[in-house]
C-alpha cells in the first residue's frame, strides 16, 4: 500500500510546519496515489539546525563506526528491495524489475562507500629540518544540501548521501516531489539503522523556493545536484556567489557510434535496452546513434526490431518491458519533438506518438533522416527516442560526437582494437563505454564535462568533494 510521505527532521518523521501537502500520481493511470508534506521556511531552519547539530555528532564518530551503521543501512535496503521497489514503480512507472535493480544497486553503493570512507587517508610530509612533523589531514566538509530528480529516486540519491556519510558530513535531502517515497524509504533504512539525530535530513516542496535558501545558507557548506543543465548553471552560479562546494551531474545527448565492422547483433540488443529503459528517462541514455554507412540499412532495421518488440504498460503488470513517462509535460515534450523533426524531413521508422488514453505513455520511436537544424538533436529529449544518422569515415563520427556542449555519456561498437583506442581519447566525455554497458557501477567514477557537468560520483573519486584538505606543521617544544 502507498502511504502519504513524511518530511524527516532531526530524527522524527513530522508533516510540515504549515500542514501543507502535494499529490502524487501514479503515472501509469494519472491517479493520485497519496500526499506529501511540503516543506516551507519553518521545516527548512529546522532542517539546517538539525544538520548543524548532526554535524558535530557525526564527524567524531571513527570512520569505523560510521562504517558499520551504513553497511547495517545497506541490509536494510536488501531485506526491504520487494516492497520499495513496488512503492517506486506505483510513483515513477518503470517496470518492477528494473525499480529491484535499482533498490539493489543502492545497497551497494552503500556498501561501497561505507568501506572507502574506511580509506580516506591523510600523509606525512618529509620536512625540510629535523624535529619538523608536517601532516596533511582529510577532514568532512561539513552540512551538505542534496537536490535529486526523480528518475531514479533511489540511485540518485544514495550516491550523495552515501558519500557524504562516509566522509562524516551530515545531510539535508531535497527528494523528488514525483516520487518521494522510494527515496523516504532510503533515509528510513539509514535511520533504522542507528543513524543519530540530525544527520540526515529529507525535505521536499517548490524545488526552486528550497534551492534559493539552503545554498546561500550559512550552515550548508556544500551542494550537490542532479538534473537539467539550465537548472544546474542556475544553480552553480549560486553556489559560486556564496563560495560553496558544488558537484553537478547535468544533462546529456549521448552519442552511440556503429562501426562497420560491429557486432551488429550485439550493439541492437544492448543498446536498444539501453535506449529504452525507464522510457528513456536517463541522463546517460544513447540518444544519437551514429551509424557507418555500409551497415546503417541494416542496424537500423535490427534496432527497429527491438523497439517494436516492447511491451508498454503499466510497471506492476510482469509482462510490461516499458512503463509511462513521469507525468504529462515529458509526453507534450516528446511530441513536440517529433512534429518538429517530422516537420523538416525526418523519418518515423516506428512509434511516435502518444499510447492510448490513459497514463503518459509514449511509443519507443526510431527516428531517420533527421535534418541538421531539428531541435532534437541540439536539446536533450530524456524520452523514448532514439535518432539515427549516417557517417562516412571516423573523424565525421567523432565530428558529430562532440558537436553538442553535453558531455556525459558515450557510447562505441567496433572489433578493431585500434578505433577503439583511438576512440577513447578522441570522444569529449567523462564516461566512454566500448562494446559493452559499462556504467554506472559504485566502483565507478560517474560524472560529466562540459555542458554536462563537474565533479564524479562513484568510486573513490565520489569521496572527494566532501573531504576538505587540512595542513599541520608542528615543531617538537
Amino acid at each position: 500500500m502507498y502511504q502519504d510521505v513524511l518530511l524527516h527532521i532531526n530524527g522524527k518523521w513530522c508533516s510540515a510546519v504549515g500542514g501543507k501537502t502535494l499529490d502524487v500520481v501514479n503515472p501509469a493511470t494519472e491517479e493520485v496515489i497519496g500526499k506529501l508534506a511540503h516543506a516551507q521556511t519553518a521545516d527548512l531552519d529546522a532542517a539546517l539546525v538539525a544538520a548543524a547539530n548532526g554535524f558535530a555528532i557525526w564527524r567524531k564518530l571513527s570512520a569505523y563506526e560510521r562504517s558499520k551503521i551504513m553497511r547495517k543501512a545497506a541490509d536494510l535496503v536488501r531485506d526491504r528491495k520487494d516492497a520499495i521497489a513496488r512503492l517506486m514503480t506505483q510513483e515513477q512507472g518503470k517496470p518492477l524489475g528494473e525499480a529491484s535493480i535499482e533498490v539493489g544497486l543502492s545497497a551497494d553503493v552503500i556498501d561501497w562507500f561505507a568501506e572507502e570512507g574506511r580509506r580516506a587517508y591523510g600523509r606525512v610530509i618529509p620536512a625540510r629540518t629535523a624535529g619538523i612533523y608536517q601532516l596533511s589531514l582529510r577532514e568532512p566538509v561539513g552540512v551538505v544540501a542534496g537536490f535529486t530528480p526523480w528518475n531514479f529516486p533511489m540511485s540518485q540519491a544514495v550516491r550523495k548521501i552515501s558519500a557524504a556519510l562516509a566522509a562524516g558530513c551530515s545531510f539535508i535531502l531535497k527528494g523528488p516531489e514525483e516520487t518521494p517515497a522510494s527515496c523516504a524509504e532510503l533515509v528510513r533504512a539509514f535511520v533504522d539503522a542507528g543513524l543519530p539525530d540530525g544527520v540526515l535530513n529529507l525535505v521536499f516542496g517548490v524545488p526552486a523556493e528550497i534551492s534559493e535558501y539552503l545554498i546561500p545558507h550559512p550552515v550548508v557548506r556544500k551542494i550537490s545536484f542532479t538534473g537539467s543543465t539550465v537548472v544546474g548553471k542556475h544553480l552553480a552560479a549560486m553556489a559560486g556567489a556564496h563560495m560553496k562546494r558544488a558537484t553537478m551531474e547535468l544533462g546529456g545527448h549521448a552519442p552511440a557510434i556503429i562501426f562497420n565492422d560491429a557486432d551488429l547483433d550485439a550493439a541492437a540488443r544492448v543498446l536498444s535496452g539501453a535506449k529504452f529503459r525507464n522510457a528513456g528517462q536517463v541522463c546517460i541514455a544513447p540518444t544519437r546513434f551514429l551509424v557507418q554507412r555500409d551497415v546503417y540499412a541494416p542496424f537500423l532495421e535490427k534496432f527497429t526490431a527491438a523497439a517494436n518488440a516492447i511491451k508498454l504498460g503499466n510497471g506492476l503488470d510482469g509482462a510490461t518491458t516499458m512503463g509511462p513517462l513521469a507525468n504529462g509535460r515529458r509526453v507534450a515534450a516528446m511530441e513536440a519533438f517529433v512534429s518538429d523533426a517530422v516537420q523538416k524531413g525526418a523519418t518515423i521508422h516506428t512509434g511516435g506518438k502518444r499510447h492510448g488514453n490513459k497514463g503518459y505513455f509514449f511509443e519507443p520511436t526510431v527516428l531517420g533522416d533527421i535534418p541538421a537544424d531539428a531541435r532534437v538533436l541540439h536539446e536533450e529529449p530524456f524520452g523514448p527516442l532514439a535518432l539515427f544518422l549516417p557517417f562516412g569515415n571516423f573523424d565525421d563520427a567523432i565530428t558529430e560526437a562532440n558537436r553538442l556542449p553535453y558531455g556525459l555519456a558515450s557510447y562505441a561498437y567496433t572489433r578493431s582494437v585500434t578505433t577503439a583506442a583511438a576512440l577513447g581519447s578522441a570522444i569529449e566525455s567523462g564516461m566512454v563505454s566500448i562494446n559493452h554497458q559499462g556504467l554506472g557501477m559504485p566502483e565507478a567514477p560517474f560524472g560529466g564535462i562540459k555542458d554536462s557537468g563537474y565533479g564524479s560520483e562513484g568510486g573513490a573519486e565520489g569521496l572527494e568533494p566532501y573531504l576538505v584538505t587540512k595542513f599541520i606543521t608542528q615543531a617538537s617544544a
